[in-house]
């Protein structure tokens, strides 16, 4: 099937170089690659070294995507249990713990109050389900890399305070994702990176995706890192996975635009040759819903909100987001994976409602080459 990419293009080319200065995307429909072209320069300020289709661009947390679909086939494996407790693996995960504000990622010296409540939540109920819809009751973010070390880091997500009683809310929590990453270090004896290379990347050869890639030559730069004092080329954007050595269960990953699409296709067909059918349905059936956000396990799932880029695709759309400017989306009614790569945060963290808007008018775009509304 051919699409119209007038439209789609004329989206991009009013965001390149202004909300972004390099961008990657591949659309597939009904298993076959109907779009994919790259667009813009590596080197922006002298138009030097344009981005190519095997452009590498850090994942950001499209990362998620990777280490629930690896802790996915552990579950099926016998390893976890969806309703397992996750003080049955991480043994120091347990516990009153007090609720309070956490720290602002994006405004210094400030605090995030979710709940007026000041009472106290027991850790030991807080199961694998929770972590991976977003209703764990921890908090979104913490600066765990002024830890000074990966080991560190993970004991103070461990030993945290919960930022509103479980199941009460619902809110994206990278330190739940990073918990869930330790509980698999910690099963298999491996770090996460094997175990994503291995359950992952090598069954759907995905050769692209990464964490720490040895050559920056082929990837996108991110920000000037104000904690590292230099432009980002090849290594992680967050704070928190760099100061984990790179490898964390939230962020961390690099690869480039048609391999992540590659695993947007596996969950399309139903989730071969990695997954069984009834754990992506699973996945992609409501599990939590909050203050407009909708939550599979994992997956972001189709919402009412106009501004949410997911809108424009059908009610059945699932799929993630990333802080640098990436996204995956699929569309099982349409039998659409689209997958755009961008990095944004090149220009730093200011234009995020640029990109919000541009993720909308480009998935409106998309729908309506493909078909329209559904």
């Amino acid at each position: 099937m051919l699409i119209d990419a007038r439209a789609i293009e004329a989206v991009i080319g009013a965001h390149l170089g202004r909300t972004f200065p390099a961008a990657s995307l591949v659309v597939r429909i009904a298993g076959a690659e109907t779009y994919a072209r790259a667009f813009g320069f590596l080197d922006p300020e002298s138009n030097q070294r344009p981005a190519q289709l095997d452009t590498r661009f850090d994942l950001a947390s499209v990362s998620k995507l990777f280490t629930v679909t690896a802790f996915m086939t552990l579950v099926e494996a016998g390893h976890f249990r969806l309703d397992q407790p996750v003080c049955e693996a991480l043994s120091e995960f347990e516990g009153l713990r007090p609720i309070r504000p956490y720290p602002d990622p994006l405004r210094a010296g400030q605090v995030v109050s979710v709940s007026a409540d000041d009472g106290e939540v027991d850790a030991a109920q807080v199961t694998f389900r929770h972590l991976l819809a977003h209703n764990s009751g921890l908090p979104a973010w913490l600066p765990l890399y002024r830890q000074g070390s990966r080991e560190r880091a993970y004991q103070e997500a461990l030993h945290c305070a919960f930022s509103y009683p479980t199941g009460a809310r619902v809110i994206y929590s990278d330190i739940g994702l990073i918990l869930l990453g330790l509980a698999i270090e910690r099963r298999l004896g491996q770090r996460l990176d094997e175990v994503v290379a291995e359950r992952v990347c090598a069954p759907l050869n995905l050769a692209s995706v990464a964490y720490n890639p040895p050559d920056p030559r082929n990837i996108a730069p991110t920000e000037v890192c104000q904690w590292r004092q230099r432009r980002l080329i090849g290594e992680v954007h967050d704070e928190n996975a760099g100061g984990m050595d790179g490898v964390a269960g939230h962020a961390g990953l690099f690869g480039a635009a048609r391999d992540v699409a590659a695993l947007g296709e596996m969950y399309w067909r139903g989730g071969a040759p990695l997954l069984a059918e009834r754990t992506v349905a699973e996945m992609t059936r409501l599990q939590s819903e909050w203050g407009g956000a909708r939550r599979g396990l994992g997956f972001a799932l189709w919402s009412p909100d106009l501004d949410a880029s997911s809108n424009p695709l059908s009610t059945r759309t699932f799929g993630h987001t990333g802080f640098t400017g990436t996204s995956l989306w699929v569309d099982p009614a349409r039998e659409l994976v689209v997958a755009c790569l961008t990095n944004r945060v090149y220009y730093g963290r200011d234009n995020a409602d640029a990109m919000a808007r541009f993720r909308v008018i480009l998935n409106q775009a998309i729908a309506g080459a493909v078909g329209g509304s559904l």
